[in-house]
């Protein structure tokens, strides 16, 4: 008995073909494309399965697309594509400008100098330069943002609250002041990894990964990163939970968190 079938499956990617010797013999047939740097993209495979006895022929292929796995964001096919102010084509970053229309402007930016107002519930300012500031970073898969901490003020440092960017991460360099920064692993461990940093110190967050940064100086604080992708996005943990549009519902905080639901009322109601 032969059979044929002809599937689109990523998802065999990551499953070991080893694991399907239990069904029989196998013999991989066909492999073949490469991208320009040599990363496998394209894949062809026919797998030939002889079951035990030989009395049965499967022949499967598929063709689907390996993921090139990469920090940042996906390379560009041309020098420059700055992005198009209030362009109505939806793509997966922003349509490009004429080049013959693109001048130094559109790869500049000015303002980091000026001292960011720290006058607020957290007692910092986050300055981002993303593609949406300067449209020259459009596919070069770069970002830089300056953070700007108050000093000890009433009991309260200047923090730079527990927070992701899910697309990118982070490297982050001490311009002036002292900084306790840290990030957590992921689940089961959940473990904090912490360092204080002071002027010239560098401290990278992996990409995901819950992060934050605090003054712990008696002056300010100031520092500038730079992130792998042209917008990095932002979550903020606190206001992502209690701060969300509509809420997140009481009882699912209390239970997440094993409070009373006062208190999780009462939380919501500072976001």
């Amino acid at each position: 008995m032969k059979l044929s079938y002809m599937i689109v499956l990523p998802l065999l990617l990551f499953f070991p073909l080893s694991n399907l010797s239990l069904l029989g013999d196998i013999e991989i047939l066909n492999y073949h494309s490469k991208d320009p740097r040599g990363r496998p993209r394209n894949m062809i495979v026919s797998i030939e399965l002889v079951r035990p006895g030989g009395k049965s022929l499967l022949l499967v292929g598929f063709s689907c697309l390996l993921l090139a796995f990469a920090a940042a964001d996906h390379s560009p096919l041309r020098d420059f594509c700055v992005a198009q102010a209030g362009g109505s084509v939806l793509v997966n970053g922003l349509a490009c400008k004429d080049p013959k229309m693109v001048r130094a402007n559109d790869f500049s930016f000015s303002g980091l100098h000026l001292l960011g107002k720290t006058s607020n519930p957290v007692g910092s300012k986050v300055t981002p330069v993303t593609v949406a500031k300067l449209p020259g970073l459009n596919t070069l898969g770069i970002s830089l943002t300056s953070i700007d901490y108050a000093p000890w003020v009433s009991r309260q440092w200047g923090i730079n609250p527990p927070h992701i960017h899910p697309r990118a991460s982070e490297i982050l360099v001490v311009q002036e002041g002292t900084l306790e920064v840290g990030f957590i692993t992921s689940n089961p461990g959940n473990r904090l990894v912490s360092k204080v940093l002071q002027k010239g110190d560098v401290f990278v967050f992996p990409q995901g990964l819950i992060h934050f940064q605090r003054n712990i100086g008696t002056g300010n604080a100031f520092a500038i990163a730079a992130l792998g992708s042209q917008n990095p996005g932002v979550i903020t943990i606190g206001n992502a939970v209690f701060g969300s549009s509509p809420d997140v519902s009481a009882d699912i905080l209390a239970g997440a968190f094993q409070v009373d639901q006062s208190v999780v009322n009462q939380i919501q109601s500072k976001f």
